[in-house]
Order: structure tokens, then sequence, then C-alpha cells
């Protein structure tokens, strides 16, 4: 990356694009030993084109992109309104609170400032959407992505599941202030 990447909200018309870059990069965030076929399922099942075209077109969520010359390689996902998992809502204490749902980056692209710079726009759309809070699930052994979110002023306050295909996986809850 010879320049600061170009971040943006997705439009509909980048829906291809985001579903490429998010099938490119979910199992980067699966524990190792999770079975291909879910990972697979996962995607097939939440993070087709088809789902990117709703997601966009969905006033209660924005997409957030990064881009280097022109290319994806991040994205977030902001959603608006109260968790739908019991876990999560007796969890977070901030209200009006955003889920941010997804936050990925190529593997190409770790290290050079892409997640930070697409983390501080993400921070910023969700104050400006109103929240005063932000939380976010990230598998208990993921601690590349734990490290990242503390950096970014995310504490642990809770756990719930998440199912990746037909796998029960165990997920850290973490919520920060704005």
């Amino acid at each position: 990356m010879t320049t600061a990447p170009r971040i943006h909200r997705a439009t509909p018309d980048e829906a291809p694009e985001v579903a490429r870059l998010a099938e490119l990069t979910f199992a980067l965030a699966c524990p190792p030993g999770t079975a291909p076929t879910a990972i697979e399922r996962f995607i097939a099942d939440n993070l087709t084109e088809v789902h990117f075209r709703r997601y966009l077109a969905d006033e209660n969520r924005q997409v957030i992109l990064a881009t280097d010359d022109g290319r994806p390689v991040g994205y977030t996902m902001l959603v608006h309104g109260e968790p739908a998992d019991d876990d999560v809502a007796v969890a977070i204490s901030l209200r009006p609170s955003v889920e941010l749902s997804k936050v990925y980056v190529l593997q190409t692209h770790h290290g050079v400032g892409v997640a930070g710079a697409l983390m501080d726009a993400t921070l910023d759309a969700a104050r400006e959407g109103g929240a005063v809070g932000v939380w976010l699930g990230v598998n208990k052994h993921n601690e590349r992505a734990i490290r990242f979110y503390r950096k970014s002023g995310f504490e642990v306050v809770g756990s719930k599941t998440f199912l990746v295909g037909p796998e029960l996986h165990h997920d850290h809850v973490l919520e920060r202030e704005l």
C-alpha cells in the first residue's frame, strides 16, 4: 500500500466487491479447526452479493469500505438498534448502542494502518448515527482481533454464542463508549 486507504460508505453498486471481500476475509476470524464446510456455509447463508445488496439497502445498516488504489481491502458493518441476542442485551450497558457486526481486512493489508483508519471512520459513523456506545462479538480464540479491539478502546463485558454453519462458537462481547 503506497497511500492511505480511501474510506467511504459503500453503495449498492459495490455489493459484488464487498461480497467478494467478505468471502476472502471471513475465515480470518474463525479459530483454527473450524471446518471449511462450516465457513463456506456461513458465507453462503450471510455474505453473498444478494445479502450485501439487502444490507446496503437497509436504513439500519452501514457498510464502510476501505479501498487501496480503487481495490476493496477492508470493510466494516454497523447495525443500529437493540441487540437481538439476549446475552448481548444483558451484557452491554450503553444505550443507544450500535453493533459493529463486521470488521475485516485482507491479510495482505494487515499491519499497514487500514484497520485503524477503518475503525476510526466506523466509530465516527456510529457517533453521527446517534449511538453513545458500540458493541461487537469476537471469537474468544481470535487473539489478534482482541488485541486490536482493546487498542481501539473496547473492553470485554460478556459472552455469547455464534453459529458458523452448524458449528457453535463462543465469543466475547466487547463494548466501548463513543
